[in-house]
């Protein structure tokens, strides 16, 4: 009667380890979250904006530990100004320097666009004293009536 017992035991406590190994295993599972990195919320080839006769083509050429690309602006009553731009691209918010030609005469400013449904979103905030960069990156305003949509690249 002891075996039969001990058996019993034995065989009980072999059952509930695999029950419990079970139950962790599925816990673990679910608990998986997959994660968007923020590479995958651009992606290289173009954006633009055209109408009213106002015209923003950025074209994203490499995405690696930076963003690298070209942007033409071509605003209405505006001078047209094309240039390179190198940015960082952090949650959803590519920040980065702008060094472009206008009238002959190349400049740098700081640019920031937010990534929104497959749009890139221009932001405006107050910039330093020079005027070339943004005094407080956490308060730059995404409101730019003028999203840039992902489209092919017109060659």
């Amino acid at each position: 009667m002891k075996k039969l017992l001990i058996l019993f035991l034995v065989t009980t406590l072999a059952i509930s380890c695999k029950k419990k190994e079970s139950k962790n295993d599925v816990t673990k599972e679910s608990k998986e979250v997959v994660v968007q990195t923020p590479t995958t919320l651009v992606q290289i080839g173009c954006y633009e904006y055209n109408k009213d006769g106002n015209q923003i083509l950025f074209e994203i050429t490499e995405i690696n530990n930076t963003v690298e690309g070209t942007i033409n602006y071509v605003l209405a009553e505006k001078d047209a100004n094309t240039g390179a731009f190198s940015g960082t691209l952090t949650d959803d918010k590519l920040i980065g320097i702008y060094t472009f030609s206008s009238e002959g005469t190349e400049s740098t400013r700081e640019v920031a666009f937010m990534v929104k449904d497959n749009q890139l979103i221009e932001g405006f905030g107050e910039l330093n004293e020079t005027g070339d960069a943004f005094k407080n990156k956490n308060n730059i305003s995404y409101t730019s009536t003028m999203p840039l949509t992902k489209t092919d690249c017109a060659k």
